[in-house]
């Protein structure tokens, strides 16, 4: 059974937030070990698996980037690393340029440089998502469409690839 089964909400990239938490809280009464003290063995074990399983959906589906990550699994647009495909040229090159800043700043920082490329390195998520956000707020899985999920499948891979240079820009910030 998938998050979304579990909860019994259709397949969506925009959750409603507020009746996730409510079946979370439904589901956290109904599953918790406590009531079930005095079940067998059997039954416990079951009880025990389902309020895991409550946290681990809830904590996926209420979180945006967790979200589209399980929805694209859950489609089998991605998986492993070594099976996605290749970003655009475009998009690569822009990150080529970034990278060579990187590498200069570490031989040579520069705060302003710095800021100037941590500044851009987030717009260009802002960028990505503000494209994105008309495709994150339609689809669901009852209305379909491959090529959005295409899409979405683009923007997270590149917004993968923007927070591992944002991560890396905090990281040799903090040394400097």
């Amino acid at each position: 059974m998938n998050h979304f089964e579990f909860f019994e909400m259709p397949v969506t990239l925009k959750v409603d937030l507020t009746a996730l938490q409510q079946a979370f809280y439904q589901n956290s009464k109904k599953y918790h070990p406590d009531f079930h003290s005095l079940a067998d063995p059997a039954e416990q074990d079951r009880v025990l698996e389902l309020s895991s399983q409550n946290n681990i959906a809830y904590n996926t589906l209420r979180d945006m980037d967790r979200r589209i990550q399980y929805v694209l699994n859950l489609k089998q647009l991605i998986g492993d690393e070594s099976t996605h495909p290749p970003l655009s040229q475009t998009f690569l090159m822009d990150m080529m340029d970034i990278n060579e800043t990187l590498m200069e700043l570490e031989f040579d920082f520069d705060a302003e440089r710095y800021k100037q490329v941590n500044k851009a390195v987030q717009e260009l998520e802002q960028q990505l998502t503000e494209n994105i956000r008309p495709v994150l707020d339609s689809w669901t899985e009852a209305a379909g469409g491959m090529d959005a999920l295409l899409q979405v499948r683009d923007y997270f891979l590149k917004k993968k690839y923007l927070l591992r240079i944002l991560e890396n820009l905090s990281k040799f910030a903090s040394a400097n």
